[in-house]
């Protein structure tokens, strides 16, 4: 991998990992703390909410610190990506692009900006760098993105019960 390469990897990691991990954090530990965090995925439907909301917590905390170190590519990129799914599907569905007004824009730059990094690999800057040289390409990409989503829908499939709303073209006879 050239240096351009390399440091484009570390940009990315530097980026990616602490703001994942920092979103875990505020999960457990932010102004309402995993008991806030449990009310608001019980309102998205997520059940049973607490599960989830230590669930999403951790596994933002894991994979933001594995990206950060540049550790096991692609593993933390799909992680990533299940999670913006998950959020892309729940919080922001039916809410237009922009985040501003609650879209998906966020939860759509996150995950791309993780498949890129499985592509690029974590780099020589990296763990994975001392540790196994390479590591990034179509595979790794491929592997990132297909883990992500497919155990995403599988955690909605299980999991996802949003309120439904009542029918207005119904009318009670």
């Amino acid at each position: 991998m050239a240096r351009g390469h390399d440091t484009a990897a570390l940009v990315l990691r530097a980026t990616l990992g602490p703001m994942l991990f920092v979103h875990g954090w505020n999960k457990v530990n932010g102004p309402g703390g995993i008991e806030g965090t449990t009310g608001w995925f019980q309102a998205l439907g997520l059940e049973p909410a607490e599960v989830h909301a230590r669930m999403a917590a951790g596994t933002e905390m894991a994979a933001g610190a594995a990206l950060t170190l540049g550790v096991a590519n692609p593993l933390p990129a799909a992680a990533a990506v299940g999670l913006m799914t998950v959020a892309a599907r729940t919080d922001h569905r039916g809410k237009g692009f922009f985040v501003f007004k609650g879209g998906w824009e966020y939860a759509g730059v996150v995950g791309g900006a993780a498949v890129a990094l499985a592509a690029l690999g974590h780099g020589r800057y990296s763990l994975d760098g001392l540790l196994r040289p390479g590591g990034g390409g179509v595979g790794p990409a491929l592997l990132a993105a297909g883990l992500g989503t497919a155990s995403a829908a599988a955690l909605l499939a299980a999991c996802y019960r949003p309120e439904r709303k009542p029918d207005d073209t119904q009318t009670d006879q």
